[in-house]
């Protein structure tokens, strides 16, 4: 008996780029994501919230000239990981109370109000790798609308007090015209 092992419930899924550390790189990254995002049938909120932060820390914190930083999304179970990793190792971020006057330095505190998870890794010198996870809501199949009974059209009533509406005159016969005497 031949049978087809079972595909598993929740396939691993995954998505990398380069992009150039730059205020541009950084906008596609989002773009990038939320694209992958809405092909494979995930909510797009909180993760691009995450991706442009995380993304925008790596073009202005983590930027080294000539080296690009790489965003890496991955599913696994019920699980999205958020990966951006730049070359600036020796630049590790932190989460700091913002200055309430500061137009800037809010980006952690965005990622610690979105993500269920995030932290810090190093890798191979001079890289390091900002990580954040969000638990996704268990897909549901989609509701189908169930038929309705009763009349397709009803009858037209009018609302009290209304005139009923004036009819157009009917048209002439071929050859004749109105005057508008």
């Amino acid at each position: 008996m031949n049978q087809k092992p079972d595909a598993p419930e929740h396939p691993v899924r995954n998505f990398s780029v380069l992009l150039s550390p730059t205020p541009r790189g950084a906008h596609l990254s989002r773009l990038l994501a939320t694209e992958q995002l809405r092909r494979w049938g995930l909510p797009l909120d909180p993760a691009q919230l995450i991706v442009a932060e995380l993304a925008n820390n790596a073009a202005t914190h983590g930027r080294v000239p000539g080296r690009n930083f790489q965003l890496l999304l991955y599913v696994v179970g019920t699980t999205l990981r958020i990966e951006v990793t730049d070359t600036r190792g020796d630049e590790l971020p932190h989460h700091e109370a913002p200055d309430p006057t500061a137009e800037s330095g809010r980006g952690l505190t965005l990622v610690t109000a979105l993500a269920d998870r995030w932290g810090v890794s190093r890798s191979l010198p001079p890289r390091k790798t900002v990580w954040a996870e969000v638990t996704l809501a268990a897909p549901q199949a989609p509701e189908r609308e169930r038929p309705r009974s009763g009349p397709t059209c009803a009858p037209y009533v009018l609302p009290t007090g209304e005139k009923a509406p004036r009819q157009a005159p009917p048209l002439p016969p071929a050859g004749q015209t109105h005057s508008r005497e």
